[in-house]
C-alpha cells in the first residue's frame, strides 16, 4: 500500500476546521447550530475596500506580483508599522504571504533545523506546534493556566530555555484565550531573552486591533528586542477580510530575505487583487475598525457575564481578540446515561450535538480542561447558545 510521507504523518488535522465541519454536517440536516467555533469576524469587509478590489480588476492587476508582494503595499505596512506601533522598518524588511498563516509557518520553516526546539505557551494556537513539527524541530510546550490569566512568566519562560532554543513564538492577544500581554509583562520576558542573544521572538500580532486595554504593545518596541522579532500581522481581523488571505511579516532583512527565497519556491506572491484591497486597508479610513472593535468589546462583556452564571464554569475576562476559553473541568466524569464526558473534547461533542452549540475542545490548543468559544457573532445568538448550553450540562449527573 502507498503511504504518505512521514512528515504528513507526524501532522494532527486542525481541531478548529474539523469542529466546523462537523457543524457544517448538522446543520445540512436542517438542526439549527448556533456556531461559536470559527475564528473569524462576522463583519463584512468594508466598502472602501471592496472597491479598491474592483477598481484593482479594473485595472488589470491580474499578473504575478513581486514574491514579498506590491511595493505599494509593503509601502503602506512600514507607515503602518511608524504610525500604529512606533517602530522604524525599511520596505526590504516586509515580506507578505497568503495569510498570517502562511508568514508564521515561513518564519518557522526558514529558522529551524531538525531537533531544534521552539517554546511555544500553552493555551496556543492549534497550528503552532504543528508547523515546527513540520520543520522537524521540537516544540516545548509552557503552561499556562486560567489563575495567570493564560500567560507565562519570565521564570516559566527561562526554565524552558535550553542550548537547543531556536525561537520562542508569542501570541497577543492570544488566540484561544483572548489574554493581551501588557508593557510590563512583555518587559519581564525581554529580560530574561536578553540573556540568550540567538533566540528569535516570532510574535503574532494578528488580533492587534481586538482590543480592549486601549493599547497594543508589542515585544519589537522593547529595546533590544526589533532586531531578533519577527512581528507576523495581517488584515484578516482587523478587516473582517480572512478570505482575501493577506498576512505579513516585519523583521530583519535575513530573515525577510530567506523567506522570499522559500516563497518564491512554493507559492509566489500572494494574490494580486487581494494586495490592492489590503493596501486600501491599511491607507484608508480606519473607522470600520474600530466600529467593529466596540462590537467585539459588547459581545465580549455579554459572553463573559452569561458564562459566569453557568454552573462549573471557570470564566477570566479577556482582554482582547474575540474568544472566551472557561475551564470545564468541573463536567469531567459526569454523565447524561448514555454519554460519559472524560475531558472538554467530550463536552465539546456533548454541547454540539445534544446543545447544537459548536465549540472548540481546548486538547489541540494546549488546554484539556477548557473550551475555546468564539464570540464573533450576534448578541442574540450569544444569548441562546448560553441558554443551549446551560441547558445541556443540567442534564449531566
Amino acid at each position: 500500500m502507498t503511504q504518505v510521507s512521514a512528515r504528513l504523518a507526524s501532522l494532527s488535522p486542525s481541531a478548529t476546521l474539523a469542529m466546523s465541519q462537523k457543524s457544517g454536517e448538522l446543520k445540512a440536516q436542517g438542526v439549527d447550530v448556533i456556531n461559536l467555533s470559527v475564528g473569524e469576524p462576522d463583519f463584512n469587509t468594508p466598502d472602501h475596500i471592496k472597491e479598491a478590489a474592483k477598481q484593482a480588476i479594473d485595472e488589470n492587476f491580474s499578473r504575478y506580483s513581486p514574491v514579498a508582494g506590491y511595493p505599494a503595499l509593503r509601502n503602506a505596512i512600514v507607515a503602518k508599522l511608524k504610525n500604529e506601533n512606533g517602530l522604524d522598518y525599511t520596505i526590504n524588511q516586509i515580506s507578505c504571504a497568503n495569510g498570517a498563516k502562511q508568514s508564521v509557518c515561513n518564519t518557522i520553516l526558514v529558522l529551524v533545523n531538525p531537533g531544534d526546539e521552539v517554546i511555544i505557551p500553552a493555551p496556543f494556537w492549534v497550528s503552532y506546534p504543528e508547523m515546527v513539527k513540520l520543520a522537524e524541530g521540537k516544540p516545548v510546550i509552557v503552561p499556562a493556566g486560567i489563575e495567570q490569566d493564560f500567560k507565562i512568566t519570565p521564570a516559566q519562560l527561562e526554565a524552558a530555555i535550553t542550548p537547543k532554543t531556536k525561537a520562542l513564538i508569542l501570541c497577543s492577544p492570544s488566540n484561544p484565550t483572548g489574554s493581551v500581554y501588557s508593557a510590563e509583562e512583555l518587559a519581564g520576558l525581554a529580560e530574561v531573552l536578553k540573556k540568550y542573544p540567538e533566540i528569535i521572538i516570532i510574535a503574532d500580532e494578528i488580533y492587534e486591533h481586538i482590543n480592549y486595554i486601549g493599547k497594543h504593545n508589542s515585544i519589537a518596541q522593547i529595546e533590544g528586542m526589533k532586531e531578533r522579532t519577527v512581528i507576523v500581522n495581517g488584515v484578516s481581523k482587523a478587516y473582517a477580510m480572512t478570505g482575501w488571505r493577506i498576512g505579513f511579516i516585519a523583521g530583519p532583512e535575513w530573515i525577510v530575505k530567506a523567506v522570499n527565497k522559500l516563497q518564491g519556491q512554493y507559492t509566489s506572491g500572494p494574490c494580486s487583487v487581494s494586495q490592492k484591497a489590503a493596501e486600501a486597508a491599511y491607507t484608508g479610513t480606519q473607522a470600520p475598525v474600530e466600529e467593529m472593535r466596540q462590537a467585539f468589546e459588547r459581545r465580549r462583556n455579554l459572553i463573559v457575564q452569561l458564562a459566569k452564571e453557568v454552573p462549573g464554569f471557570e470564566v477570566n475576562q479577556p482582554e482582547g481578540a474575540f474568544y472566551l476559553f472557561p475551564k470545564c473541568s468541573a463536567y469531567f466524569g459526569k454523565t447524561d446515561g448514555i454519554r460519559t464526558i472524560n475531558n472538554a473534547d467530550d463536552l465539546a461533542m456533548y454541547l454540539l450535538e445534544v446543545g447544537h452549540v459548536a465549540c472548540v475542545g481546548g486538547t489541540s490548543f494546549g488546554a484539556p480542561e477548557c473550551i475555546r468559544m468564539s464570540y464573533a457573532t450576534s448578541d442574540e445568538n450569544i444569548i441562546e447558545a448560553i441558554k443551549r448550553i446551560k441547558e445541556a450540562l443540567s442534564r449531566l449527573k
